[in-house]
């Protein structure tokens, strides 16, 4: 049986409780806070169902944990570090659990929250959601609740008294809930098993998404210090790792480090030409009808990315913080429920997002972080079946990203941050050697070579650029010298390839000792050149023109002999089309089984529809591959299947049975 956890002016900075903010770059406007909804009459989910937890029975809090996995969630045995995590926080101790998305992290606080006696507290900067986690946690019988600004008065007057009346076993609360003194006195009324803090990477300062209210958690200890806490994220450095310790008061807790690998992903990075057609191609020829991610740097890339798409008879749908909080609901909501629907999205999107089948996450802009992008690209395949992380990349991300963290706000230090997690992650663009190597290695863990990422497969070629790169730097250095200019990498390649354009002879650029020394190499061939030297530090962007200056390390190449090696893409073939969907069923699964496999997710999808849930919150994937495999007979049978929990065995069983016996 197998075993599985629960498993720039236009740059978006959303309301904090939908999406953390991104002040590393220029905003439209003051975010509102988690209260401000309530007191400016914000949108309230009054046609939704409430957020109560339906008519369920309390847990045995008798039982042990292993006894509430396979009763409840439906599985044998914890996979990897859940089982410690598990007896930590049980036995009263606090736990730091650094784990990649799809390894299980929700159960390593929903089984002690089912065995300790109380409610388990969840803090969670993720409002927009937590609707989806509660039916999921409702659907398998256990009694969950929130408190939002998206609540009426009375919704959250009902949540209340069940908190206070003990009838909840979870409650999901944002992070600026708890610095209401209202929230506190709730709490005290209540009997809380333990503190759950979600994505808790959101506490580091240098962090990518530093959410200042996670700074106020340490209260938690100094009220309740007798209640353990338990701290989890998917994204985290050593440095960001000892910084949630410090800011968390969480030098006492037991730390889980999981491996961050993903050997489910493929990642790939190519170079940018058309990036709408370059995306159209890779969706149609490897992931026709797959649900995707697509992540623009703006508003206007989204909407027109998602026009696009839909223009190509590729259904997508538009996320992004211009749009108002109904339709990005609505679109959020949309994109859980239906089968191969596309979301384009900024990067804001997507935290928390458990939806297992996402098959692929592009990106059309450069990420301005490591962790972002990791954090970004784990949200495919948490089914852990293969999946592909493909982002396109060329020199205008580059001269963007610098432009947007000089004009950031914040001091020295602030921008000298930026820049580094810039640095990093423009390394891992140009690397010649395996990405995933390099990304297990930013993390501080390591990895051999997985032989699956793009330069594993297609190993790309190093030349010499050094006489390349002396001729631009020159180019550079003699327009400062000699007429007190700057310009931008177009007009650069203009002068070293001779072109004699309006801006050439207005400027009497022609008449440079380096106009025309360049025509060795294709316009495409120096525009790598001048990526490739501002990834390496070698120019720099300045100005709000993005105009080109040299660095201290430029005189090294120019006049000191440094060599500088550069990295030819390699041609790429173009990868045949599959059908997708009978790909992801074929995999463990006899072929004469696929088409069973098929009714049982047309079944599902009807039930989902019917309840007005995700489909996966009925069953995943991976579990109705297994009851295709097995085909039980009986209701004892379909319970032996991991997944398979008592309330779920109880709410589906006999349909699921039924469409077995079904010609």
């Amino acid at each position: 049986m197998s075993n599985s956890g629960a498993t720039a002016p236009d740059v978006d900075d959303f309301p904090p409780e939908d999406f953390p903010p991104d002040d590393a770059y220029p905003s439209d406007g003051g975010y509102v806070s988690e209260h401000d909804f309530a007191d400016t009459g914000g949108f309230h989910f009054d046609d939704l169902a409430p957020a109560t937890p339906g008519r369920v029975a309390a847990p045995d809090r008798g039982e042990t944990a292993d006894e509430v996995l396979r009763r409840v969630f439906g599985y044998d045995s914890f996979r990897g570090d859940q089982a410690a995590i598990v007896e930590q926080v049980v036995g009263g101790g606090d736990a730091l659990v650094l784990m990649p998305t799809g390894g299980g992290k929700s159960l390593c606080y929903q089984v002690p929250s089912l065995v300790r006696d109380g409610v388990g507290v969840v803090v969670s900067p993720l409002i927009a959601l937590m609707q989806d986690q509660v039916d999921a946690l409702s659907a398998l019988g256990v009694r969950a609740g929130f408190l939002n600004s998206t609540q009426s008065p009375d919704q959250r007057r009902t949540v209340e008294a069940q908190f206070v009346s003990g009838d909840l076993d979870l409650l999901y609360l944002a992070p600026e809930r708890l610095r209401l003194e209202a929230t506190l006195r709730l709490l005290d009324r209540g009997k809380i098993a333990l503190f759950a803090i979600d994505e808790a990477h959101c506490v580091s300062q240098w962090g990518h998404d530093f959410r200042p209210d996670y700074l106020a958690l340490s209260l938690v200890h100094e009220r309740w210090p007798d209640v353990p806490r338990i701290a989890l994220t998917a994204t985290a450095t050593e440095k960001t790792a000892a910084e949630i310790v410090e800011r968390l008061d969480l030098g006492a807790a037991k730390q889980f480090i999981s491996s961050f690998d993903r050997p489910n992903i493929q990642y790939r990075i190519e170079s940018k030409n058309r990036a709408d057609r370059q995306l159209l191609d890779f969706i149609r020829a490897e992931h026709p009808g797959d649900a995707g991610i697509v992540y623009c740097l703006s508003r206007n890339s989204v909407e027109k990315t998602a026009a696009m798409l839909n223009e190509n008879g590729i259904r997508a749908v538009p996320y992004h913080a211009g749009l108002d909080f109904r339709t990005r609901a609505d679109n959020q909501s949309r994109f859980l429920r239906e089968d191969g629907l596309i979301v384009v999205a900024t990067i804001a999107f997507g935290m928390g997002i458990d939806k297992p089948d996402v098959r692929f996450v592009a990106h059309l802009d450069l990420p301005k972080s490591v962790e972002g992008y990791y954090q970004e690209t784990g949200r495919a395949g948490r089914d852990g079946l293969p999946s592909t992380a493909w982002m396109v990349y060329g020199l205008n991300d580059v001269v963007q990203q610098r432009k947007m963290i000089d004009s950031s706000e914040g001091d020295a230090a602030h921008r000298r941050q930026l820049q580094l997690h810039l640095d990093a992650m423009l390394a891992l663009c140009e690397t010649v050697g395996c990405r995933r190597a390099r990304l297990l290695n930013y993390f501080g863990q390591t990895g051999g070579t997985c032989g699956n990422c793009d330069v594993c497969l297609n190993p790309p070629e190093t030349w010499d650029g050094t006489v390349p790169a002396q001729k631009l730097l020159s180019t550079v250095l003699r327009l400062k010298r000699e007429r007190g200019q700057s310009f931008g990498a177009g007009h650069l390649v203009d002068i070293l390839l001779g072109k004699t354009n309006q801006k050439i002879t207005q400027h009497r650029h022609n008449e440079l000792s380096v106009f025309g020394i360049g025509t060795d190499l294709r316009d495409t061939e120096w525009r790598g050149v001048v990526r490739q030297l501002l990834a390496g530090g070698l120019l720099a962007v300045q100005g709000e023109y993005g105009v080109l200056a040299l660095t201290d390390e430029s005189n090294e190449v120019l006049f000191e002999g440094r060599k500088v090696p550069m990295r030819r893409e390699p041609e790429r073939a173009a990868r045949p089309a599959r059908s997708s969907r009978s790909a992801k069923a074929t995999v463990n699964l006899p072929a004469a089984d696929v088409g069973l496999f098929e009714r049982l997710r047309a079944w599902r999808a009807a039930t989902a529809k019917e309840q007005g849930v995700p489909a996966y919150v009925v069953f995943h994937d991976a579990t109705l591959r297994e009851i295709a495999a097995r085909k039980p007979a009986d209701l004892a049978a379909l319970g032996t299947v991991a997944g398979v929990g008592e309330n779920k065995l109880a709410r589906y069983g006999e349909g699921v049975l039924t469409t077995l016996g079904e010609e």
